[in-house]
């Protein structure tokens, strides 16, 4: 099998099969420290070495099976961390088991944890903290075999201001006081599906919980909590109809945290308690639903396979959407998908590598890869080899086998092409017309184009071919009413099509602004099409508004576009570099890193 290009474990000498961790959150530190104990067992003997990664972490001391172990810290690698190299001080069997505990604390610079104070909460009368591993940060907490290789189950215990709530990606298994601090009380949390390290997340803060189904409740801090509640009630039949369609949900809880608004990404599918940003469309929740399946049961091998965590989630997510809100509109998204490829590819360029489906991670930090290729490449494969292979009902059968078929292991591209194979056998030479190569392994635009139903999308066409063709003269011809049939995804995806021009001229966006008022639409999908558009034509009242939603907000979906858009126009180019460098310091160490390398200020 491929090694991890991201890891420096050898899973194939050793897999840690199970982590208990014992920490408390210091939050004058800003450190988490303790003890993570790993179950080792090895897989060739005779074992006297172990590799952990780690980043940024300080090791005080490593025992095994309870005598002291010597450890020495490798060389360190740009953005991989540093290898831990751990001599055990005796040998194992191929097939023996041994407890190997290292005490650590992790840095207050530790690219998988945001600390808050009080005054960036909410309530602001408390701090706040939350991780987030994906892809390659687990290791920026505690040493671990920081690769979707290796699964593991988890017990952890960790301590906290009493006053303060933690939550993990786990089950709740009850609270005490600290015995060695009154100030503080222990949670404990037990985790007995197998899963990868990027899917261990802890958060703690001033979390209150509202119970919204019979497996769910939603945490946030007391000023979102019932907002948050009736925002997400339609939960319970999402999950049921995710169950109708990939099989049983084995992991118990299904709880949803809303995080303060800086969170990186729109969702984190961590295991029982899905992390969602505040400023979240419903899709989403079906998104992180479907990757109970996708992603947490069936796992890519390496962050080179991602799109088979991501392709076939959104596949999942499009399928429940057309479920509830029928089948035209499972279409209408999936063709929002392709324009969304486009204009990925456009900004990477398509003959960039990393927009091959299957990419080359080799000394690529998975970060700056990150893109909606998986996703949306991804879906476009599995879309069109459904219309290939016989309509929707005929490839789900084939995805609930899939997932039956390697659900609690780690898989490749080739893994799944060849059970594709076996379980169309009948259709052998239908999958051998498929260009596989091109779809894996080529920049740019996948090689073949699905079928899209365009009921939904014709209104959205028409009126963004309205407003391309018109002329100056033409401009007293719109009006508010031509809104009025529109819902909010199709007002979405008419904004994404005038994106996709070379050019727009700045009198069509101040009379689009007079007679739409985009500027007072709150929806966040809207309003970021709606800033980018302006600042495309050169908007110059645009960039307070732009500069507000980039830093109002930290969802590098939003953040990472606007601030390049403002970068790229001379005009706020200057205030653009100065915002970010006074947000610098509040912003996720992540988006941070990204939006410095996007605005020429890595350091």
């Amino acid at each position: 099998a491929a090694a991890d290009p991201c890891s420096f474990a050898s899973p194939s000498r050793c897999l840690t099969r199970h982590l208990h961790l014992r920490c408390r959150a210091d939050f004058a530190a800003q450190a988490l420290r303790g003890a993570a104990a790993f179950t080792v067992r090895a897989e060739q003997g005779p074992l006297r070495c172990v590799v952990l990664d780690s980043k940024d972490v300080q090791v005080f001391k490593v025992t095994v099976n309870g005598q002291d172990a010597k450890f020495v810290f490798g060389e360190k690698h740009s953005f991989k961390g540093t290898p831990l190299e751990i001599t055990l001080p005796f040998e194992l069997r191929r097939g023996q088991e041994a407890i190997v505990e290292i005490s650590f604390e992790s840095s207050p610079k530790s690219s998988a944890l945001q600390w808050f104070t009080p005054e960036q909460t909410s309530g602001k009368k408390h701090p706040f903290l939350f991780s987030q591993c994906q892809a390659t940060h687990c290791r920026a907490i505690f040493p671990c075999q920081d690769t979707p290789a290796v699964k593991l189950t988890y017990y952890a215990e960790v301590s906290v201001p009493k006053e303060l709530v933690a939550l993990m990606s786990a089950n709740r298994e009850g609270e005490m006081p600290d015995p060695e601090d009154s100030s503080r009380k222990i949670y404990h949390f037990s985790q007995n599906v197998p899963i990868p390290c990027y899917l261990i997340a802890l958060v703690v803060g001033a979390l209150e919980s509202r119970k919204i189904g019979p497996r769910t409740l939603v945490w946030a801090e007391k000023e979102l909590v019932d907002k948050s509640a009736y925002e997400f009630a339609e939960t319970e039949a999402m999950l049921k109809t995710a169950e109708d369609l990939a099989g049983p949900y084995v992991w118990g809880q299904y709880d949803l945290l809303v995080l303060p608004p800086s969170f990186p990404y729109g969702g984190m599918e961590n295991p029982c308690l899905t992390f969602v940003t505040p400023t979240l469309l419903v899709s989403v929740i079906a998104h992180e639903i479907s990757h109970s399946w996708t992603g947490n049961l069936v796992t890519n091998k390496t962050w080179e396979h991602f799109w088979l965590n991501e392709g076939h989630t959104v596949y999942l997510e499009r399928r429940i959407g057309g479920r509830l809100f029928g089948e035209q509109f499972r279409h209408f998204k999936a063709l929002g998908g392709w324009r969304e490829l486009k204009n990925t590819i456009n900004t990477f360029g398509d003959k960039n590598p990393v927009t091959n489906l299957v990419p080359n991670l080799s000394e690529v930090d998975p970060d700056e890869a990150y893109s909606s290729v998986p996703y949306e490449k991804g879906f476009a494969l599995l879309f069109y080899l459904e219309q290939l292979l016989g309509g929707p009902d005929v490839f789900m059968g084939f995805l609930k086998a899939y997932i039956q078929q390697f659900a609690y292991k780690s898989i490749v591209t080739e893994d799944w092409k060849t059970f594709l194979y076996s379980y169309f056998k009948d259709k052998v030479d239908l999958l051998d017309k498929v260009d596989w190569n091109s779809w894996f392994n080529t920049p740019g635009m996948p090689p073949v184009k699905p079928t899209y139903d365009m009921t939904l999308a014709n209104a959205c066409v028409a009126l963004s071919q309205r407003w391309i063709q018109a002329k100056e003269s033409d401009l007293c011809s719109f009006s508010s009413a031509d809104l009025k049939e529109m819902s909010s995804h199709q007002l979405i995806e008419f904004l994404a099509l005038l994106l996709l021009e070379p050019s727009f001229p700045l009198s069509h966006i101040k009379r689009m602004q007079q007679v739409y008022d985009f500027n007072a639409i709150n929806n966040s999908e809207i309003r970021f099409r709606w800033l980018r558009l302006c600042l495309k034509a050169k908007w110059e009242e645009a960039i307070p508004l732009a500069l507000k939603m980039a830093t109002d907000q930290g969802r590098m979906k939003f953040t990472r576009p606007l601030f390049r858009d403002l970068y790229n126009f001379d005009k706020s180019r200057d205030l653009a570099v100065k915002t970010f460098l006074e947000h610098r310091a509040s912003m996720h160490p992540v988006t941070s890193m990204l939006v410095g390398k996007d605005l020429k200020q890595d350091q």
